[in-house]
């Protein structure tokens, strides 16, 4: 074997990690080839379904209220596109102490004020919602509280979803009741009472109360009907004392 023929050998032996490495270039730059060409069919694919579009139905007869999305994009399975209204079909959440709340029943009627119009509009409870939520007063002080759920009778005219209202429910009434001012009454021990006047002097008379709220209470027994009453009485005011009328 000649010199020259071993320097051939010598070179094939260092020549066999290219001869292995070519196969896997080709390899490679095949796959990559079918990648794009993937790639390829997907992009014309998209580019013939940009101009089509999808058209998608309310689930019932409504209004738009806001639309979420403004601009195009590719939008993720179930984010929200708009905001659907029925003006037809507004129903009024009221949120009430807890307290209050299991006070409520289904059909009570409800009285909608300072709501925009010249008169109050009636509604109707339909549900009060089973669960609580905390929520912070305006003097800070945490409070649990429960959603009142109503349907108006009246007609809403101009009422809007997130329009404001006042709301008060009934949640008890009587066609002849003798009432008072809640100013009016105050606690000697576990006993209610007023001053009444007669023939000019202050007289004390122990009285039963029966339905009352912030501002009225119902007297059941001890009051006779048309008797002058003291509101917000001093604290030095006694039985006997004299009084004198204001404005008198």
């Amino acid at each position: 074997m000649t010199a020259l023929h071993r320097k051939l050998i010598r070179d094939l032996i260092h020549m066999r990690g290219q001869m292995f490495a070519v196969p896997l270039v080709l390899a490679c730059g095949i796959a990559t080839y079918v990648t794009m060409r993937s790639a390829f069919r997907s992009l014309e694919a998209q580019h013939s379904q940009a101009g089509k579009l999808a058209l998608i139905r309310p689930p019932a007869r409504c209004r738009i209220l806001r639309i979420l999305e403004k601009s195009e994009r590719v939008l993720p399975f179930g984010t929200p596109i708009i905001v659907l209204s029925n003006p037809s079909k507004l129903e009024i959440v009221v949120d009430v102490l807890s307290t209050d709340a299991v006070k409520v029943n289904a059909g009570a009627p409800v009285i909608i004020e300072n709501w925009g119009g010249s008169a109050p509009l009636r509604a109707r409870v339909r549900t009060v919602e089973p669960y609580g939520f905390t929520k912070v007063s305006a003097l800070g002080i945490e409070e649990q509280r429960a959603n009142v759920i109503a349907d108006f009778v009246d007609s809403p005219d101009g009422l809007g979803d997130g329009s404001r209202v006042d709301a008060r429910i009934v949640i008890w009434e009587s066609p002849s009741v003798l009432k008072v001012p809640a100013s009016a009454l105050f606690r000697v021990r576990q006993e209610w009472n007023v001053f009444v006047i007669e023939s000019g002097r202050a007289r004390v008379l122990t009285v039963e109360v029966g339905h009352r709220n912030a501002s009225e209470a119902e007297i059941v027994k001890g009051l006779s009907e048309g008797a002058e009453v003291i509101l917000h009485p001093a604290n030095d005011l006694k039985g006997g004392g004299r009084v004198i009328l204001r404005g008198n």
